[in-house]
This record gives C-alpha cells, structure tokens and sequence, in this order.
C-alpha cells in the first residue's frame, strides 16, 4: 500500500526536454503538486544528461520538500533490478549499461526506480488520467515511434524485464517496412510520425494536419491508411484483453478524428468475439505532463 500524503518525484527523460513532477497521494486520490522541465543536453552524452536529471532532480526537491521516493522514466530499454540503462534509440552516445537510478538515487538521497516512458504514461493516466477507474486498460503513445501499456488487474504488466506492453512492436504486416526493433511490418513502422506525414505527402504531421482539413484528398488518405493499420492493432488489443478502455496518447493522437474515425471503423470491422460497446477508445488527458506523472506514481508503488 503507497502510503498516504506522501510527496514522489518523477523525472521524465525525453530526447528534447526533461520534465518533472512531484505528485502527493492523499487517501484514494494522487494529485500533481508542481511540475516543470529543461532542455535535454542529448548531444553532450549520457553523463551530462544524467547530470541534468539530478539537477532537475534537485530544483524540484527544492520546490517541494518531503520527496520520499523518485521514478525515472526512460525512453527505450533498462534493467529494472539494476537501475542501468539497455537501449535508449533516440539518445545519441553510448547508453547501453550506463548507470541511471543508481547515480539519481545516491545525488537526491532518495530510492530511485525506472520505468519505460510509454509505461509511465499509462500508470498517469490509469491512476489520475483518462484511464480512472479502469480494471484492465491498453494505451498507445503515437509521435516519433509507437509506444504502450498493458493493465490488468489495476496494474501495470511490466513483464520479467519491463518490456511487457510494447504494443508498438506486433506484426500488422509480415513483409512490411523494416523497424527499428529489428522486425518488419510492426505497427511502429506503419503508423509513426514520419510515416504518416510520408503517406500525406508532406514534410511533418502538422502540415498533413492542415492539408487534411483543407480538402487534399492524398492527406486525408494517408490518415486512413494510418487509422486502419492502427485499428487493426488495437482490435487484436482488444480480442487479446477486452479491455474497458483503449487510451491513446502522444502529439499523433492530437490530431482528433482525422485518426479516430478510421480506428473505429477498422475495429468495428474486425472485432466480432466481444461486446464493442463495453471497449471505450478515447484520447489521453494529461498531456505532455503524463510521463514525469507516472514515474513519479511508479516510484512510490515500487516502495509499497
């Protein structure tokens, strides 16, 4: 049990910025107390980022006294009993065994766990977000790649290794695009930004945004090809857990009912074996804030 009105940092590390949080849980209920973030200095290698989180670490606790535990979420692969970083894709240098929760927890004189970004958005969404009062719930991260969560139970799957919910990573098409995980065909390699904003005929998201709702037939049918391929993952999702809900977060899952429509369409085509009207698929509520959230609820129920 988290114990009551105790403070928890969470640090978000993402390759642009740095994000904290601290959240209180009070009875029931987690509230978010203070937040903020810096600038990531990626290119300087991963002993100065390291750095930075427990300098950002450090501002936080400052702000808010009485931290007693710190979540880190991390962007890719770690070793959850050691604290030490596996695979981080989109953070140049060599991060493959570097020290992570040890050198944060030793600097902020508070234990320190890790935890996947994508699984830190949905632990945030299911305890303060969009996924409240949910038994069993998948979410997806949708941006530069596709990450996700599996809950069942009220709990976060993490698997043996913290690699449990990488949803991102199931085959859509055998002979599909290569990815970056080393298959082909993932649903990442089908649906991330760049490959969306390809199947728009535009340079980034917000341009195919923009082309889409001004009428330009190929954008609009690269956002359907982009919701099918993720309709179907999300109905094999589905067919899997029958979850109560399907949670979909990331600056993708913004564009609204440009994606929404055709997810629904291609899942209400393919899901036969359960009641669709008990599956609610929505968008996230937390926003950008949901990754230093959740790592920061994922530091105090590691405590438990």
């Amino acid at each position: 049990m988290v114990e009551a009105d105790a403070r928890h940092l969470g640090l978000d590390l993402g390759a642009t910025n740095i994000k904290w949080s601290v959240v209180e849980h009070a009875g029931e209920d987690w509230r978010m107390l203070g937040r903020g973030q810096t600038r990531t200095p990626a290119a300087a290698g991963p002993a100065t980022v390291v750095e930075t989180l427990i300098d950002v670490g450090r501002k936080a606790i400052s702000e808010w006294p009485d931290v007693i535990s710190a979540g880190v979420g991390v962007p890719g692969l770690y070793d959850a009993e050691t604290g030490v970083a596996r695979f981080l894709p989109n953070l140049p240098g060599e991060w493959a065994g570097r020290p992570v929760a040890v050198p944060v927890a030793a600097a902020l004189a508070l234990p320190a766990f890790l935890i996947n970004d994508a699984r830190a958005f949905g632990l945030a969404e299911l305890r303060l977000g969009a996924g409240r009062g949910c038994s069993t719930m998948v979410g997806l991260t949708l941006g530069s790649g596709v990450g996700g969560v599996v809950i069942v139970d009220g709990h976060v799957h993490y698997g043996h290794d913290g690699t449990g919910g990488e949803v991102g990573h199931q085959t859509i098409e055998a002979n599909g695009p290569p990815c970056t995980c080393g298959n082909r065909g993932c649903l990442e390699a089908l649906t991330k930004a760049d490959r969306l904003a390809a199947a728009c005929g535009t340079d980034t998201v917000e341009e195919a945004v923009e082309a889409a709702r001004g009428g330009d037939e190929r954008a609009a049918a690269g956002f359907a090809q982009v919701g099918r391929y993720l309709g179907i993952g999300i109905a094999n999702l589905i067919v899997l857990l029958t979850p109560d809900r399907v949670v979909l977060g990331g600056g993708v899952a913004a564009v609204g009912t440009l994606l929404l429509d055709p997810i629904h369409e291609e899942v209400r085509r393919r899901v036969h074996v359960t009641d669709l009207d008990r599956v609610e698929i929505v968008t996230a509520q937390l926003g950008t804030d949901a990754g230093a959230i959740g790592a920061a609820v994922h530091g105090a129920e590691s405590m438990a």
